[in-house]
C-alpha cells in the first residue's frame, strides 16, 4: 500500500517512478545479506573461541656486579673512647683512713685544704711536691708516717717480727689486705729469696696514688723513697719499690735492698700529663 501511494503521488507530479524490482531480486539479496552476515559471525566466534597467547615480556638484564676492585666495604665504626680511669668506690674503711693520712700529711706540712677524701689526699701531696725540695719532701712524708703510726707499736713489731721468711711474707699479705685504699686492688706473688720461693712480693696492677697524680717525681718522692726508708728503718725489714711507669703497675719486694743505680730515678716525668705540671707548674723532673 505505501508503495502504490508513492507511486501515484509521483505520477500526479509528473515524476517517473521506477518500477519495483521483482520479488525474485529482493529474495536474492535478501539471502546475500543473510549469508555475510552469518559469515561475519562464525568468524568473531572463532576468534573469541580460539585461546589468547600469553604474551610474557622479556626480564630485564640483571645488573653487572661491580669489580672487585671497585666494591669498598663499609666503613667499621670508630671505637668508642674508653675511659681508662679507674673508679673507686671506697667504704668507710677507706674514707677513715685516707682522710687520717691525709690530715697527717697536712699537719706534716703545715698547709691544710678543704677537700674530702682521696682528692683531699692528693691536695696535700700537691702542695709539698710544689713548695719543698725533695729532701725536704721525704723528711715531710716520714714525718707524717711517723705521727700515723705510733712509735711504741713500731717498736713493738721491730723486736719481735725480726728479718724472715715468715716476716717478708707477714708483710706482703698485710699490705694487700690493708693499703688497697692507698694504692689500690693488690695481690701476693712468689720470688726466689736465698734459692726458695717466698710469697713476699706485692703486686699492684695499677697504682691508685700514680694514676691519680700522673706525675713520676710525685710517685719517688713522696712515695716510694720514704715508704722504703720507713719501712727500713721503723721495722727493720728492707724493701724494694719497683713502679712500672708504663702501665701505671708497681712491685713490692720485701726483704730486697734497692739498688743503688735505681732505673725509676732516672725516668722523666709524663710532660703532658702530670698534675703537679699543670696545676702547680712545678719542674718535678728528677
Amino acid at each position: 500500500m505505501e508503495v502504490a501511494t508513492c507511486m501515484l503521488l509521483a505520477h500526479a507530479h509528473g515524476v517517473g517512478v521506477l518500477p519495483p524490482p521483482p520479488a525474485a531480486a529482493r529474495s536474492v539479496t535478501k539471502h546475500s545479506y543473510t549469508y555475510t552476515r552469518r559469515k561475519r559471525l562464525a568468524t568473531v566466534r572463532g576468534v573469541m573461541a580460539r585461546p589468547q597467547e600469553v604474551v610474557v615480556a622479556p626480564a630485564p638484564p640483571a645488573a653487572r656486579p661491580a669489580p672487585a676492585r671497585e666494591r669498598t666495604a663499609p666503613a667499621p665504626p670508630p671505637p668508642a673512647a674508653a675511659d681508662t680511669t679507674t673508679t673507686y668506690h671506697d667504704n668507710w674503711f677507706d674514707k677513715l683512713a685516707i682522710g687520717y693520712l691525709s690530715r697527717n700529711l697536712q699537719e706534716a706540712s703545715g698547709m691544710r685544704n678543704g677537700k674530702d677524701g682521696y682528692e683531699g689526699l692528693i691536695e696535700a701531696a700537691l702542695a709539698i711536691s710544689a713548695l719543698f725540695r725533695v729532701d725536704q719532701q721525704w723528711e715531710t712524708v716520714a714525718s707524717a708516717l711517723e705521727r700515723a703510726f705510733p712509735s711504741y707499736i713500731l717498736t713493738m713489731i721491730k723486736v719481735m717480727m725480726p728479718p724472715s721468711r715468715f716476716c717478708r711474707e707477714y708483710f706482703a699479705a698485710f699490705t694487700t689486705i690493708f693499703f688497697p685504699w692507698l694504692v689500690g686492688p693488690c695481690e701476693v706473688r712468689e720470688s726466689e729469696v736465698d734459692g726458695r720461693k717466698e710469697k713476699n712480693v706485692v703486686y699492684i696492677p695499677k697504682c691508685r696514688f700514680l694514676e691519680s697524680t700522673n706525675c713520676v717525681g710525685m710517685c719517688t718522692n713522696l712515695c716510694k723513697i720514704p715508704c722504703q726508708k720507713f719501712i727500713q728503718d721503723s721495722l727493720g725489714t728492707a724493701v724494694y719499690m719497683s713502679p712500672n711507669f708504663e702501665d701505671m703497675s708497681c712491685e713490692m719486694i720485701f726483704g730486697q735492698q734497692p739498688p743503688e743505680d735505681d732505673p725509676a730515678l732516672k725516668q722523666p716525668c709524663f710532660r703532658t700529663k702530670c698534675i703537679a705540671k699543670q696545676n702547680r707548674q712545678v719542674n718535678c723532673s728528677i
